[in-house]
């Protein structure tokens, strides 16, 4: 796999953090689990249960070595949120996303829940205009 990178850009590869100083093209010659800087969420992002496990899945990501209470976590919230929703979208992501985690495959696991971004912020809109419609 091939990755390129523009000055300044840092990449996560299992667990190291690096930053080039010039444009560079990596390429990746076995398997690695690695997070590109754009992906990366910051704390205050994580807004959203669907971005706060995001945020946890990340921490499993960057911090390899040192993931137990992180997994532990994602479990216990993908429980919670399969429990708290009844939208097909989110209940078919959170179940690849479960699979995804059990398989210890977490960057996979982080896909199926940025593609859930857009339905969690529809959902949040139509309970938004829900409330202003009942008041």
């Amino acid at each position: 796999m091939n990755i390129s990178l523009r000055r300044g850009e840092r990449i996560f590869i299992n667990g190291a953090v690096l930053r080039v100083d010039r444009k560079v093209c990596i390429e990746l010659l076995n398997d690695v689990t690695f997070l590109l800087e754009n992906h990366v969420m910051q704390a205050e992002q994580a807004s959203t249960p669907l971005k706060r496990l995001y945020f946890v899945i990340q921490t499993m990501i960057i911090s390899p070595n040192d993931c137990d209470n992180a997994v532990e976590l994602c479990r216990d919230m993908l429980v919670s949120l399969n429990g708290a929703t009844r939208d097909p979208r989110i209940v078919v992501g959170l179940a690849a996303a479960v699979r995804h985690i059990e398989d210890k495959r977490p960057f996979e696991a982080l896909k199926s829940v940025r593609a859930l971004f857009p339905v969690e912020a529809e959902l949040v809109l139509a309970e938004k205009t829900n409330q202003r419609d009942v008041a």
